[in-house]
């Protein structure tokens, strides 16, 4: 599935992947280079008028790790994952601290959750 996405959220994208936080840059040190059961993520990833922190195309799966600067938008946060879930992605979404105190928790959390959508997704016919 092709993604659209708003072009103006580029440089935004490209200045979040630059000042990553630290949650952010521990998880995605587990799910870079196809790490994670061979999928690949990207991270800062526009997507429609958002942008996510990470998304693998392949599952449609988007992973949000919340810091201290989700406590305010709470509900913002809740309308753009319902938006987003309504065209098909599914969601993850952990809490800063988690990804860095219980990372081994939440890696088993991502794994579970690829392995329901692998058990879900029709593969595609063999020619």
């Amino acid at each position: 599935m092709k993604v659209y996405y708003n072009p103006e959220l580029k440089q935004k994208a490209r200045n979040l992947r630059n000042n990553a936080t630290f949650s952010e840059r521990v998880l995605w040190k587990y799910l870079k280079s196809g790490q994670m059961k061979g999928y690949k993520f990207t991270r800062q990833k526009p997507i429609g008028n958002y942008i996510v922190d990470f998304y693998c195309p392949k599952l449609q799966l988007i992973i949000e790790v919340d810091g201290d600067s989700h406590n305010e938008k709470q509900a913002y946060d809740r309308k753009r994952q319902k938006e987003l879930e309504s065209e098909g992605f599914k969601f993850l979404r952990f809490d800063g601290y988690s990804v860095i105190k219980q990372t081994d928790s939440v890696l088993s959390v991502i794994v579970d959750k690829i392995e329901e959508i692998e058990k879900t997704t029709p593969s595609p016919p063999l020619y």
